[in-house]
């Protein structure tokens, strides 16, 4: 049982130390570019990812996951705030063949007013180190990765708005 224990924060220590490391960088790293589609679907560039040279959120999400839905929500309730200082969000959704047909609906259902993009090979999130959703990137004026996280707790739009805010005062 110690073993297990042992085993677990090991890894856990590790995750922790490679996402401040990967967020703390002294490289910045950009968003690669591949080839995803829009909700109509259209092919779309991920390096035309922008935001007028504001900073902008994007989160990998699906239908199935219920802290992506918590978070792509809570958001929405002040999602007005956001687009009034001028943030955005895009919304990358991992679905994949079984439940993309899910995206649209729950999507148009939930009157979220966000970017919807879908990757549908995988080959965009596997680039960006996702491993599960939600994984939400906050992203510089300059189009560069400053922070990250997984899953999603109530209170966390917040400080991501504070985080937005914060680098739109420091550019």
């Amino acid at each position: 049982m110690i073993a297990k224990f042992k085993h677990f924060f090991t890894g856990f220590a590790l995750i922790l130390i490679v996402t401040y490391s990967f967020s703390q960088g002294t490289g910045a790293r950009t968003i690669p570019d591949h080839t995803i589609k829009t909700l109509d679907g259209r092919d779309f560039q991920t390096s035309a990812f922008e935001n007028d040279g504001k900073p902008f959120v994007l989160s990998f999400w699906a239908t199935w996951c219920r802290p992506c839905i918590k978070e792509l929500n809570a958001i929405a309730e002040i999602y007005d705030e956001w687009q009034d200082m001028g943030f955005k969000v895009i919304a990358v959704s991992t679905d994949d063949a079984r439940t993309r047909a899910n995206i649209l609906p729950m999507v148009n259902g939930r009157g979220w007013e966000y970017e919807f993009y879908h990757d549908e090979n995988g080959d965009f999130r596997r680039t960006m180190g996702v491993n599960m959703v939600p994984h939400t990137f906050i992203i510089n004026g300059k189009g560069e990765i400053v922070s990250q996280h997984t899953s999603f707790a109530d209170g966390m739009e917040w400080e991501m708005l504070d985080k937005l805010i914060e680098l739109l005062e420091n550019e």
